[in-house]
Formats: structure tokens, sequence, C-alpha cells
């Protein structure tokens, strides 16, 4: 035992000097998912639509693609991304061309946006909570971060007060970071206060870098927010084939910038020659099948997602005494609130989010994404918790948590085991 101690207290030395050298702590969403992701039979919190099987893109194929792939050579790709590919890209907006577009997977594009962009001093301003290194990447940089915090109702509502994002920014500002759909919550502004939001920036001059994983999965296509690569000339555009073409594993995204952002784009190429240089050549050849087959796959993740949508309103409506939830306005992930509990499941008992979360996985396999591993501690504090809207086998999920809430622990084998 003492030998046990002595290695784990030399692994927390160890971490924390790593952390003090590359100014980057653990990444919370990402270890919690580590630890769980592929023990966990029933996950209830990804924030991703079905993933693809793969002869279900390659029958989507047109001729073109067809031939690419069976012709397709494994060596190096071209650094920016298969031109093909960037043309296709250039079609999901109004005013990008081939020259303000960079294809990398979306975390390296965060990450190498942020250093092509930012030094130490700079002032940032990110919507929070979300998704960590939109704001830690610039944390760690030595900027100044000041976060635009949701608003959480008591009815379990979520909202992002424009007028504080615009209170927030100084003449100096150097960077806004926002992402709507918003993850985790299902924010989506109106187009009134997207307007507002893109006019605060022009107002100061300060680069938009605008995470639109969630795009093009709005419930109500009206609804949908222009791109803020189409807005504003200093706006950067993070989107990808992850969330909405249910195409994680490629490990395909993009930015798109007009050319104000050319310079800053330049940058990133010579940045990812320390990264990973290029693509996987057979995944840009996929994601050009998926983009030109867009309308298929998101008709196919939208039925999905309204599917669950229901399935979950009246779920949470069943158990009222135990959740507090209000439907996302798009995306494929929702962010209820657990209502004080005890240990044993009674309302009242005050157990925490992240003891009922852990209590809730190893007891019958369900996992649940607790609002701690955002770092946000009101949203952690009123028991808040992401739920992922986006896999067929939720209605399996949600009968095994129907049954640890009620008592019946006994769960039926998960959904890849069934006859």
């Amino acid at each position: 035992m003492a030998a046990e101690t002595t290695t784990d207290s030399q692994a927390q030395i160890v971490d924390q000097t790593n952390q003090r050298q590359n100014g980057l702590p653990a990444f919370k969403l990402e270890r919690y998912f580590s630890k769980w992701e592929f023990k966990a039979p029933y996950l209830l919190c990804c924030s991703d639509c079905e993933p693809v099987l793969l002869p279900e893109l390659l029958n989507l194929m047109d001729p073109d693609s067809r031939t690419r792939w069976e012709s397709l050579r494994l060596g190096y790709g071209e650094t920016r991304g298969l031109p093909a590919l960037v043309d296709e890209i250039c079609t999901l907006y109004e005013g990008v061309r081939p020259d303000g577009v960079i294809v990398g997977a979306p975390q390296e594009c965060i990450y190498l946006a942020m250093l092509a962009l930012l030094k130490p001093g700079d002032h940032v301003v990110v919507t929070y909570p979300g998704y960590q290194s939109l704001f830690q990447v610039a944390e760690s940089l030595g900027c100044q971060v000041d976060l635009w915090e949701v608003e959480l109702g008591e009815d379990g509502s979520a909202t992002f007060d424009v007028g504080r994002f615009q209170a927030l920014l100084r003449p100096s500002t150097k960077l806004a970071v926002v992402n709507f759909p918003h993850n985790p919550t299902g924010v989506l502004l109106s187009r009134a206060d997207w307007s507002l939001l893109v006019d605060a920036c022009r107002r100061v001059g300060c680069y938009l870098f605008s995470d639109e994983m969630y795009r093009l999965l709005e419930f109500d296509p009206e609804a949908r927010l222009p791109s803020a690569v189409d807005a504003y000339d200093k706006a950067i555009t993070l989107s990808g084939l992850s969330k909405a073409f249910g195409l994680p594993g490629l490990r395909i995204g993009w930015l798109a910038v007009q050319p104000a952002c050319y310079p800053i784009l330049a940058r990133v190429a010579e940045l990812k020659d320390y990264t990973t240089i290029c693509n996987a050549v057979p995944s840009e050849a996929l994601a050009l099948v998926a983009l030109r087959a867009r309308e298929t796959l998101l008709r196919r993740n939208l039925d999905i997602l309204e599917t669950n949508l229901r399935a979950v309103g009246a779920f949470m409506r069943e158990f009222g005494q135990v959740f507090q939830y209000c439907p996302p306005a798009a995306g494929s992930v929702a962010f209820p609130r657990l209502l004080a509990t005890s240990a044993a499941g009674e309302v009242g008992g005050g157990e925490s989010v992240e003891a009922f979360c852990e209590r809730l996985v190893t007891g019958c396999g369900v996992l649940l994404l607790p609002a701690s591993v955002y770092g946000h501690e009101l949203s952690a504090a009123r028991g808040h918790f992401r739920i992922g809207l986006g896999r067929r086998d939720l209605p399996a999920c949600l009968e095994v948590l129907r049954g640890f809430l009620t008592g019946q622990h006994q769960a039926p084998l998960p959904p890849n085991e069934q006859a």
C-alpha cells in the first residue's frame, strides 16, 4: 500500500509539472470519456449523431467519388486539403473561395487557429460553459479571458444575454469565441441577437471565431443562423463532419474565412506542419462523399433527433420529480437538471450530479455527462448534466435508466448484443 501511495504521489507531481511546462491542464470532458466511453454499454451523453456505417456511406457515392475511392493511393495529401473536398466545402457558404478553406481535425483547427491568432496579454471573450479548448488554449497562451456565461432558469432553461456579451467586449478585444447551436445547452440565438453579436464584434474590430459544429441540426430550418464567415469579414468559421453528419471517425473538419483572414489561414497551414502535416487521404475521400450526399445524411440524422426528442420529452415528464428539462432549440445535445436526490434515489436528499452519474454508470451502465466536466461551477451546483440525442439506441438507454430509477437494476443486453 505504501508503494502504491508513493507511485500515486509521484504521478501527481509529474502531472502538475507537465501542466506548468506546457500550460495545458487535462481536458476534463475527454478524460471522462476516456474512462467510461468504451466500458459503459449505454452511452446516453454522446454529442454526435448516429455514426454512419462504412457500407452506408459507400452506397451514397456518385461516379466521380467511386472512381476516386477505387483508385485511391495511400500517400500524403495536400496540407490545406483535397482540392475537390475544399471546393465542396465552399458550396456550404455564400462567399467562401478555395483560398479561404483549410481542412483538418476539428480539435486541430481550434488549436492552430488560436496559436495563429493570439499572443500573451490579448483579450478574449468566450461562451461558457463549452468545449474546453475554446477557452483553455487562449488561457494557456497567457491571454486575458472573459467568460460569457449562460443564464440558467429555474425551469431548467438556458439563455445567452447578448447585452452581457457586448459589455464584455473592449476596444482592445482581440477575439470573440462563440458556439451556436451551443454545446451543452442546445441554445440557438435569434437572428436579431446574432446580428447584434456580429455588429458588436465589428464595432470593436475583433476577430470572431464561430464554432458551428452543430449547425445544420436546426429542428426548424428557418431558425438557422447565417454562418459567421458569411456575416463578417473577420470571422473564422469552424465546422466539420463529426456532429451533424455522424462521421466523427473521419476526423475531418475545416476553417473557412474571407480574404481579410487569409494571413491567419496561411499561418495555420504553417503550424499544421508541426501537427498532422496533412489529413488522412481515405478520410478526405469519404468526406467528399458525405458532403455531396449531405441532404441524405442530414435528413437521416434529423429524423433520429426528432424521434429521440419525443422520447426524451416523454421520459422527462414521467420522471418530473427527478429531472427538470427544457428541450434544446437545435443540435444533438440537451442539458437537463437533476433535482436534489439522496443516494437511495429519494428526492431532496442532496446528492450531487457527479455522485449520481457515478452511481448510474457503475450501477446499470448508463453514461451521462455531469456539468462538472465543463468546469462550470454554477451548472454543476444546480445539478445539470448533458444528454445526447443523436443515437439510435437512445430508447434502449432510457429503458435501462427507467429501471434504475424505479429500483429494477437488471439491465437488458446492450443494443449490439441483442438478437
